[in-house]
């Protein structure tokens, strides 16, 4: 049987765009909603608690459409909120990209070292350290909180002076540690807009570990494993909790195609 209910994708703005892009890759045929809590961006210098406030209203918010599954885009509210959804949702099956992003990154470098660019938020509470660690203790793991790629990828300034000047900023003391991390996990769901100057400060030799498809494979077995699957879906909703017309136009940065400007609703969480 085909379950033609939605997936529900929610991030602080457009970063969780880069997981529906894989998403949609991976899984053509099902229907999204897209929540960007654009009004409250970014989450990444909030504390825990009202990051946990907020991924539970965006949460609540998807769920009033019947969605089959709730995908926390967003790096900051997988590393504060995740088990509060599992447990506040318990019958909805609720993915976050941390553990995706971890695996990724211990497979790409499994002698490590292992370094992680985040937002403020992630470094502090060590959410890629210990999900690293749990599939291989003392793989050696470095970070660094870049909270400006944030508002550069949100304003669509992912080339040219500005972002490699914040790329030097943060991406040159990390590879200056020894011995040099192999791996660089980019740990927000904004930084792959930035992808091309990160790897351009890191060098040729380090391999950019990016969750969404990583995350994107564990969404499509979780629908495999019980069965969710969609077979004649395919359309894209999008809400806004602020400036719908920007999201439309800078969003297709980050989701890889046109978003519809009618296709873009204003929510009030």
């Amino acid at each position: 049987m085909s379950d033609q209910r939605p997936i529900g994708i929610f991030d602080s703005g457009m970063g969780g765009l880069t997981v529906m892009r894989a998403l949609r890759a991976r899984l053509p045929k099902e229907n999204f909603l897209y929540l960007g809590d654009t009004a409250r961006l970014p989450y990444g210098t909030k504390s825990g608690d009202t990051v946990t406030r907020y991924a539970v209203q965006a949460a609540r918010a998807l769920i009033a459409w019947d969605i089959k599954m709730l995908v926390v885009a967003c790096n900051t509210a997988s590393s504060v909120a995740l088990l509060t959804l599992e447990v506040a949702f318990e019958n909805l099956p609720v993915v976050g990209v941390i553990k995706p992003g971890a695996e990724a990154a211990v497979a790409a470098a499994p002698e490590g070292p292992i370094a992680v660019i985040a937002t403020e938020g992630t470094v502090k509470g060590g959410a890629y350290v210990r999900a690293i660690q749990a599939l291989k203790p003392r793989l050696p793991v470095v970070q660094q909180a870049a909270p400006l790629f944030v508002p550069l990828a949100e304003e669509g300034l992912v080339k040219g002076d500005i972002a490699r000047l914040a790329a030097e900023r943060y991406i040159r003391p990390l590879m200056a540690t020894m011995p040099r991390p192999r791996a660089l996990v980019l740990g927000c769901t904004h930084f792959p807009a930035l992808k091309d100057v990160i790897a351009e400060v890191a060098g040729p030799d380090v391999i950019l570990v990016d969750s969404a498809e990583t995350s994107a494979a564990a969404v499509a077995q979780i629908l495999k494993d019980k069965n969710l699957l969609n077979d004649a879906g395919g359309a894209m909703h999008f809400f806004a909790t602020d400036a719908p017309d920007r999201f439309a136009n800078v969003g297709e940065i980050f989701l890889g195609e046109p978003i519809n400007p009618g296709d873009v609703e204003v929510i009030d969480l």
